[in-house]
């Protein structure tokens, strides 16, 4: 050892505890960070922002002054909204659009029967709830519920007259003579194997007694119930004839937005299929299909429907002023979503097509078991958006005469009892508000649709 060790030998340390983790310097983390690396990380960027805060700043506190601490909420006539009348200054006339809130929802439908409109809702409602909330149970029968017994249910409740209840007795014979079958074929264990499948069949048979409740028995049962439902209303209550003409608001929004989703959807599939098909008629006839709907604005689909169909058929046989807009919307919204879908096939590896193929699988086997759940998967957002476009797109429906949402918002601001300079901008607000609120809905439930479907693959 030497002198100069000796002599410091005394002084030597060494630490045993761990020091305190020290914060991250503020320009690397936390608030004034994030703001230098994403506001201002350049001199352009500086400049946006400036200019963004500057249209906040000059524009937010006019529009809640205007909307909001300014605004009328309360009132019987347009004398509530004049500044005049009040004695200060007047925003938005709130009270116009609580007035006529009736009329925005079911439009110049009879107000003794919108009791009809307000079970479809409610159906509506239940089956959407049914198939989008992941914990449900049952969720064939939401399935069955939703795309059959909803749509002639709705069809039977808002038309109602001597044709839906002649489609409602029709319905309740057919769905009786469904269970009468099925009761047939529970004496016959062999029939019954090959209708509901015999591994289907073994398993509720392995259940407690109280929990037996097969397939098609459950499909028919609520049927019956549903159906018996309304041949009550329509013989107690009475479902007269109500004219399309005369439907209008939120319900012919929705209506229209439900049919373009609901088609549009496995329409779009079936043309896809049929694009990527290897037989050429079918290939060449989806091409056409889908490059000639592509290649003309909505409007133009909606007119041919509208004013040029009935030219070409009798008149006789010339669709209802609503079918035709509803039947041209799924059709155009089909040929972007079969695009759409492609897109997602065409992404599909190979190997998964040869997979599928080596296990023995058929074409449509294939497609439904392997390669349409991981497609559609893949393209979640492009059909999300594809959807939004058509909800907002049913606004054009007014050219061609009907009533929709915006439509009704527009008869109303010619309305004498609510003519006020600050009418047309309340009406025109709340249907922004109600748009956004319906597609950013859909949009948030897509992203929580596409996070789920992909947490597996989280790495």
């Amino acid at each position: 050892m030497t002198d100069a060790t000796t002599e410091n030998a005394p002084y030597a340390f060494v630490r045993k505890e761990t020091l305190q983790q020290e914060p991250a310097p503020l320009s690397v983390a936390g608030p004034l960070a994030w703001i230098r690396t994403n506001l201002f990380s350049s001199p352009l960027n500086a400049i946006l922002t400036l200019l963004c805060v500057w249209l906040v700043v000059d524009t937010v506190p006019g529009m809640v002054r205007f909307y909001f601490l300014d605004a009328v909420w309360t009132g019987a006539n347009r004398d509530a909204c004049l500044a005049d009348k009040v004695g200060r200054p007047v925003g938005a006339c709130w009270a116009y659009v609580a007035d006529r809130t009736q009329y925005f929802i079911y439009g110049s439908y009879p107000v003794a029967e919108r009791w009809r409109v307000n079970i479809v809702f409610a159906m509506f409602a239940l089956g959407v709830v049914w198939l989008l909330w992941n914990k449900m149970p049952l969720k064939k029968v939401g399935v069955f519920f939703f795309f059959v017994i909803m749509p002639a249910s709705a069809f039977i409740l808002l038309l109602g007259g001597p044709r839906a209840e002649s489609f409602l007795r029709f319905l309740i014979i057919v769905t009786f003579a469904l269970a009468v079958l099925y009761l047939v074929l529970s004496f016959a264990p062999g029939l019954m194997k090959f209708w509901i499948g015999e591994g289907q069949l073994a398993v509720e048979e392995a259940m407690p007694a109280w929990q037996r409740f097969y397939g098609p028995k459950r499909l028919i049962l609520i049927s019956l119930v549903i159906f018996g439902v309304l041949a009550i209303l329509a013989d107690k209550i009475g479902l007269p004839r109500v004219d399309t003409g005369l439907w209008g608001g939120m319900t012919v929004t929705f209506l229209i937005s439900a049919v373009g989703i609901v088609f549009s959807l496995p329409l779009g599939v079936l043309l896809a299929l049929g694009r990527r098909s290897r037989l050429p008629a079918i290939q060449l006839l989806s091409v056409i299909f889908i490059e000639f709907v592509r290649g003309v604005p909505l409007i133009t689909v909606l007119f041919m429907a509208n004013t040029m169909l009935p030219l070409f058929v009798p008149q006789e046989w010339s669709p209802d002023r609503l079918l035709r807009p509803l039947v041209g919307v799924a059709l155009f919204a089909a040929a972007y979503m079969a695009e759409v879908v492609r897109g997602g096939l065409q992404a599909m590896p190979k190997g998964q097509y040869e997979g599928a193929m080596s296990l023995g699988l058929g074409y449509w086997q294939m497609m439904r078991l392997i390669i349409l759940p991981q497609a559609l998967r893949i393209v979640i957002p492009g059909i999300v958006n594809t959807f939004i476009g058509l909800f907002k797109d049913t606004t054009l429906v007014t050219i061609v005469g009907i009533f929709d949402f915006l439509r009704t918002i527009e008869a109303t601001l010619i309305d004498p009892t609510w003519a006020t300079p600050t009418t047309r901008s309340t009406g025109y607000a709340f249907a922004a508000i109600f748009y956004f609120l319906c597609c950013w809905g859909m949009s948030r439930y897509s992203i929580a649709v596409e996070k789920r479907l992909a947490a597996g693959q989280k790495r």
